[in-house]
């Protein structure tokens, strides 16, 4: 039985406490005896959050379990934490097998100490802020979630769900997380360094209306020819003017994008489909397999085949 005890504070983020929970009751109803789910609160009281939603703890945090998992949400309550909270933390904290936080629980992580000399992550928002205030912290904004030892940090909001995922399979298998991501309908869960943004979210959205349609037509057309002469072309301007349009309504080079794009339109391919690693290098514009495999290495730390293996869900059971 791992005991799994999530802190409550005043503003906490709703979804950063019960999409783990899920995740974790997910699995405990998957293999009952395996998980303990407990929430706790400074003096036990119902906290807000930010939402409005009111969540009410099962202990006082001077009551609570030694825990196996410490989760700690974020949410707006973080910006100016508790000192008893903290100090709670502190003291608290290295008795649990695992720390982790959601979001913006890594402030309160980094202000008990615990993530002194680590790489760590939190939401894109509060990166700076985080390597701000503690310059001892490697702060890494892309990936969803990192681990580092005993810690385990997470990125904005549904992050944490990834995180929640990744400790299911890790204590449970593979079978196990999957069979509660396509519960929850998260269909699975994406490796954790994955970036937080999509390339589409990763950069502003053109003023010019050529410039737009460009854009677009990457996204829907990744195996055509995005060559910046080609897409130049498109938008009726010189490839030099182009080139430096794009960055500059966008904050990314047309190449960088394009990069982007296929790398997303390759690993849906490899998740949603049967179809061969050479098969999905042309439809995504690689040209060879190869080439698909250096971008995979590159960015996600595994190839193509490497990734479907991990990634894509096993069938689900017939009925």
């Amino acid at each position: 039985m791992r005991t799994v005890l999530v802190v409550l504070f005043d503003d906490v983020q709703s979804l950063d406490v019960t999409g783990p929970v899920e995740v974790f009751n997910g699995a405990e109803l998957h293999h009952p005896g395996t998980y303990r789910i407990t929430t706790a609160s400074l003096d036990g009281a119902p906290v807000p959050t930010t939402s409005g939603l009111t969540l009410v703890p099962e202990h006082a945090l001077a009551d609570a379990p030694v825990p196996h998992t410490l989760l700690v949400p974020g949410g707006q309550g973080t910006r100016r934490p508790a000192p008893e909270l903290v100090a709670w933390l502190r003291e608290h904290g290295p008795r649990a097998e695992r720390l982790v936080s959601v979001c913006t629980g890594a402030i309160l992580l980094a202000e008990a100490g615990f993530l002194d000399g680590r790489r760590a992550t939190t939401h894109w928002a509060y990166c700076d802020k985080l390597a701000r205030d503690h310059p001892e912290i490697e702060v890494d904004p892309d990936p969803i979630y990192v681990r580092d030892g005993n810690v385990a940090t997470s990125a904005g909001v549904t992050s944490g769900i990834d995180l929640a995922l990744a400790l299911v399979e890790e204590d449970l298998g593979r079978d196990t997380a999957l069979s509660v991501a396509r519960h929850l309908v998260v269909f699975l869960r994406r490796p954790g360094n994955q970036a937080q943004f999509s390339a589409q979210l990763a950069v502003q959205t053109a003023q010019r209306e050529p410039l737009r349609e460009v854009q677009q037509w990457i996204t829907e057309h990744p195996g055509g020819d995005l060559s910046v002469e080609s897409l130049a072309a498109r938008a009726r301007l010189s490839p030099r003017h182009f080139a430096r349009a794009f960055q500059a309504e966008t904050g990314m080079t047309p190449g960088r994008y394009v990069d982007r794009v296929r790398l997303e339109h390759a690993r849906r391919l490899l998740e949603d489909t049967a179809d061969g690693v050479e098969e999905i290098s042309r439809a995504c514009g690689y040209g060879t397999p190869e080439a698909m495999r250096r971008a995979f290495l590159r960015t996600l730390g595994a190839g193509p085949a490497e990734y479907r293996r991990r990634f894509r869900p096993a069938p689900a059971p017939t009925l």
